[in-house]
């Protein structure tokens, strides 16, 4: 048989037909991260971790809203370590589509918890019982004279 006849056989159709089978489209393999990336990662996450735990218990802040921004802010430092050394996001995978719609979806959420933390604050500022009686309708308000008639003796 001849050498060409042997490279059919084995699935090689001459010199233009370079293409591997574990090649992926073009997709780099550098996207897969090494055991130090896994484990740069990983000591991260577990500081990121420790931190707000140790925050928490110890009572660093006076104020709780203060140590709930800290938390927030720390808990967001940790989606990010996550979505890079684990889920290896970044610019270049996908041609940047996987990084559009993180961005996407990172603006949607905060549209939805500011809108929705906005909402709550003003319901509970406008239905507290000790609210101001300029709020209340001027149906249910009790004038002065009317204050001045409850008070006087009824003539029955």
């Amino acid at each position: 048989m001849s050498a060409h006849h042997d490279q059919a056989q084995n699935g090689h159709h001459g010199h233009h037909d370079h293409h591997d089978h574990h090649d992926h489209h073009g997709h780099d393999h550098a996207d897969h991260g090494s055991l130090k990336t896994y484990a740069t990662g990983f000591i991260l996450a577990v500081i990121l971790t420790v931190i707000p735990f140790w925050l928490v218990m110890a009572k660093v802040f006076d104020k709780s809203s203060t140590t709930g921004f800290v938390l927030l802010g720390l808990a967001a430092v940790q989606i990010v370590v996550h979505m890079v050394y684990f889920l290896h996001m970044n610019s270049k995978s996908e041609g940047g589509w996987t990084m559009l719609a993180l961005l996407f979806t990172t603006m949607i959420v905060v549209i939805m918890m500011s809108g929705s933390l906005w909402v709550m604050y003003h319901l509970n500022h406008n239905m507290m019982p000790g609210m101001d009686h300029e709020t209340v309708p001027e149906s249910i308000q009790v004038t002065p004279v009317e204050k001045e008639m409850k008070k006087m003796p009824s003539m029955s």
